[in-house]
């Protein structure tokens, strides 16, 4: 595991990057030569940026977008710090709880931000990309994104409440079929799910999202700020239940041989052969 207490973010090991322009906090995932794939470490960075872009009055709304041809292709599992180990099976599962619940308060951090979150989305949305995004109050994508939820193809349940966002925002039975199947959806269908609120041009995008950005950012900030706090508080009800349900059961599925499998046969490009265990 990485360093959770440290504050820092080390120079060339920036996940994201944050700037203010007009009212404007423009966090970016800067990766974008491993695809923005996410790690411990990008958790730890998304946690700290929460906490600064909370305080800081300049910013009255975040634009989350990313560099290079992806959004965030998935958990990047060349990165440091991926495994987590254990005494025993129990402890290693128990180590994994914690993870995961610590990877969660990071997450809320960022999705419970006074500010409203616009994302902007090209190329591959995947795993926790997908999860990313849809903690955005307001999505728009390029009609080249791509969205999937590929967890169980590989044995481990979705980690970080993507499913559950997905059936507040489309129902529950297109959660249950994107989470069970981990098929792709492109940008056209994901807005007729109610899943983007615009789909336009890759050439358009990064201006779509900074006018909507820009009109949040021109209207009262303490109206703007309590419309999403009562939203979220109604849309949101059972989340924390639910969410913790989630942590138990992606570490239960991580430590399975299951997983073990799953990630071998993808390696391997090859089919996964799955025995429940």
């Amino acid at each position: 595991m990485i360093d959770t207490l440290s504050r820092e973010i080390p120079e060339g090991e920036e996940r994201l990057s944050l700037r203010v322009e007009d009212g404007i906090g423009i966090l970016t995932l800067c990766r974008p030569e491993k695809l923005n794939g996410w790690s411990w470490e990008s958790s730890r960075q998304l946690g700290l940026m929460a906490d600064r872009i909370r305080f800081d009055e300049s910013i009255r709304v975040v634009l989350l977008r990313a560099e290079g041809r992806a959004f965030c292709a998935g958990i990047d599992v060349t990165a440091p710090g991926g495994a987590i180990t254990g005494r025993s099976p129990a402890e290693r599962t128990q180590n994994y709880y914690e993870g995961i619940r610590w990877v969660h308060e990071r997450f809320a951090a960022f999705a419970r931000l006074p500010q409203p979150v616009v994302a902007a989305v090209q190329g591959y949305c995947l795993g926790f990309g997908f999860e990313l995004a849809l903690m955005a109050d307001i999505r728009i994508a390029a009609d080249d994104a791509v969205f999937a939820l590929p967890e169980a193809q590989i044995g481990v349940a979705v980690d970080a409440g993507g499913d559950m966002r997905i059936a507040r925002e489309a129902g529950a039975g297109w959660a249950k079929l994107l989470a069970l199947t981990g098929r792709r959806i492109d940008a056209g269908t994901a807005e007729r799910l109610g899943l983007l609120q615009l789909v336009t041009s890759r050439e358009k995008l990064e201006k779509a999202a900074q006018e909507i950005a820009a009109e949040i950012a021109a209207n009262a900030p303490l109206a703007v700020r309590a419309v999403k706090r009562s939203i979220d508080a109604y849309a949101d009800s059972g989340m924390a239940e639910a969410l913790d349900r989630t942590a138990l059961s992606a570490a239960l599925t991580l430590t399975s041989e299951d997983a073990r499998e799953g990630y071998s046969a993808k390696a391997s490009r090859r089919s996964p052969d799955f025995e429940g265990r």
